[in-house]
């Protein structure tokens, strides 16, 4: 198949560990997985499983005085894994990005939502700060944004969570990462908004190459838009495969009960047993 070229990212023998009072704690292990640039792996599992752990192994997020992080994260062909905080700050909004399941967490409350999309976008690029904030504005467009001009001028609190939710996406897609993860993208949207938003990181894959890590709880999310899927189950990935062979024939027990556990509706029943 393809050469470690056509590998955007590739996560070898991760292995996450947290110091605690009572001894240390292993978080994740044996960890494996590659994402190709367009391609969107999906990453699911019940809470507690690892997968957040995971993802903020990639971005180096983890307390490094708490935790020891063993394996190789390799991102275009550069070990991020140790990398010194400074190096690692020019990677991040850049060549990967990451929109969080909490939207108020990814805000400083005392400015505005406009001076923190436009210095992100100034950080890592040339523009001056009337082509940063035209980036902005187009970039909040995509994400169906109402009158993105005046929202920049709007403190955090001022917004909705699915209002948050949306600048945060359109922060992280503004500078076509190679690589995007996405933790729970869609939580704090309403249908119409989740599917504008899957639109809009479906098309930054498909234009710009963007590879995506979804992290979700909503399987049929992931049925809709990963090619892969990747199973977690006590920190360790338990199965992985392509979407349609994981949704149609699983071979995991953990993925069987995973997938059996979906609601269903049952709209032959008639309702007038529930009047």
């Amino acid at each position: 198949m393809g050469t470690d070229k056509s590998k955007v990212l590739q996560v070898r023998d991760l292995h996450v560990q947290i110091k605690a009072k009572n001894g240390i704690t292993t978080l994740v292990q044996d960890i494996n997985f590659e994402l190709k640039p367009g391609e969107i792996l999906g990453l699911i599992g019940e809470s507690g499983c690892g997968k957040t752990v995971t993802s903020m192994s990639i971005l180096q997020l983890l307390n490094r005085k708490e935790t020891t992080i063993e394996g190789s994260i390799m991102l275009k062909g550069q070990e991020l894994n140790g990398l010194a905080e400074k190096e690692m700050r020019k990677i991040r909004g850049k060549d990967i990005a990451f929109i969080m399941q909490n939207p108020m967490n990814a805000f400083t409350p005392v400015f505005t939502i406009g001076h923190q999309f436009v210095e992100t976008i100034r950080s890592h690029t040339s523009l001056n700060k009337k082509q940063a904030t035209e980036l902005a504005i187009e970039s909040m467009k995509q994400v169906n944004l109402p009158d993105p001009g005046k929202l920049l001028k709007y403190y955090p609190f001022q917004l909705s969570g699915g209002m948050l939710q949306r600048v945060m996406i359109a922060i992280a897609a503004s500078l076509h990462p190679a690589v995007i993860i996405a933790d729970e993208p869609t939580t704090a949207l309403d249908v119409n908004n989740q599917k504008n938003v899957l639109r809009h990181l479906d098309k930054i894959r498909s234009e710009y190459g963007s590879a995506i890590l979804l992290i979700s709880h909503d399987l049929g999310v992931v049925s809709e838009m990963a090619d892969e899927v990747a199973v977690m189950q006590h920190g360790k990935i338990v199965e992985k495969a392509g979407v349609f062979q994981l949704f149609d024939s699983p071979k995991h027990e953990y993925t069987k009960k995973l997938l059996n556990a979906r609601p269903t509706l049952y709209l032959e029943e008639p309702m007038t047993n529930l009047i």
